[in-house]
């Protein structure tokens, strides 16, 4: 069965600056294109495979689908796909979801022992009516695309697993900045033809409980893409991401006028508003309209992103709300 859903498509740009005062994106002076980003230290190599496709003039959904997919085969990244680290119980579940510019939209979550979950979200949205798909119906749909299982803890994920069950101490985010790795891998694309596609892809929190999913598989909170405005994408803690809807704020902002810095920056604004206890997490927003401008803020320090574009692939400090 082969099906393709129309799925959150936008009112139009053209209202955008309408009571603003500010320019609307039409007017604004257009950025680099094809243009590629993503979340961490770790996007760096994930955007170079991207790139290899939006430089031969591909497509955006193309390069963030195989993209992402060089973090998810990385076992030195702990928090996605192969290597990441499991839940309380010892099981590596694994969240994903992706959106092209027509709007359509494909999601797994709670899945077990597939490298790249990122490609079964991609089937979930070309070969079903559906948006996501969970836990063994997700894991049942995969075996029956073709997609191989694999066992994705790592011995260096169960020896740092059974160490922290000897005191089995909760945190969903730590205070100390790790330079190597951090979290999820979202990416977002800008091609050549001027079309935005986005992907998300994460073995979510270290340690959670047996069950949890976070906001890397929601359309709408840890990604969203209208190609008329621009798309967003998340990383952090996933509770706060879902329960502001972040990622189709920002994009909504946008399309009323404003950048995407100024869009990213809003959206840490409503956790920060809604959360007393906002200094102990971290979000991390990232923002591109279709111009070629790119946006970030974050609630912590040490949030960065990889840029890549005709100038090369760079690593760029986000601003933030502490610190």
């Amino acid at each position: 069965m082969t099906s393709r859903r129309q799925f959150l498509l936008g009112t139009g740009a053209g209202l955008a600056a309408l009571g603003t005062g500010k320019l609307s994106l039409a007017e604004s002076a257009p950025g680099p294109r094809p243009l590629v980003i993503s979340t961490w230290r770790h996007g760096m190599a994930s955007n170079e495979r991207a790139w290899e496709i939006l430089s031969g003039g591909g497509r955006a959904l193309d390069a963030v689908v195989e993209g992402v997919q060089v973090a998810e085969a990385d076992p030195d990244v702990s928090s996605v796909g192969y290597g990441g680290a499991p839940d309380r119980d010892g099981h590596v579940t694994l969240d994903s979801c992706v959106m092209d510019e027509q709007g359509n939209a494909g999601a797994v979550a709670f899945l077990e022992d597939f490298l790249h979950p990122v490609a079964v979200a991609r089937k979930v949205m070309e070969e079903t009516p559906h948006v996501m798909l969970v836990g063994e119906g997700a894991r049942q749909f995969a075996l029956e695309q073709g997609f191989e299982t694999t066992d994705l803890l790592t011995d260096r994920a169960r020896r740092d697993w059974l160490e922290w069950k000897k005191t089995a101490e909760y945190t969903p985010w730590s205070p100390r900045p790790n330079p190597t790795n951090h979290d999820t891998i979202s990416m977002l694309a800008l091609d050549a033809q001027g079309n935005l596609s986005g992907s998300c892809t994460t073995s979510g929190l270290a340690y959670k409980m047996h069950g949890r999913v976070g906001d890397s598989p929601i359309i709408g909170a840890a990604l969203f893409v209208d190609n008329e405005v621009g798309a967003a994408c998340a990383t952090g803690v996933g509770e706060e991401v879902m329960k502001t809807v972040g990622s189709f704020l920002i994009v909504e902002l946008m399309r009323q006028g404003m950048s995407p810095d100024e869009a990213c920056q809003e959206g840490v604004a409503r956790i920060v508003r809604k959360n007393p206890l906002w200094k102990d997490v971290q979000v991390g927003y990232l923002a591109l309209d279709r111009q070629g401008r790119v946006g970030s803020y974050a609630i912590q320090p040490w949030f960065q992103y990889a840029v890549h574009d005709a100038a090369g692939n760079r690593l760029v400090d986000s601003p933030c709300k502490a610190g």
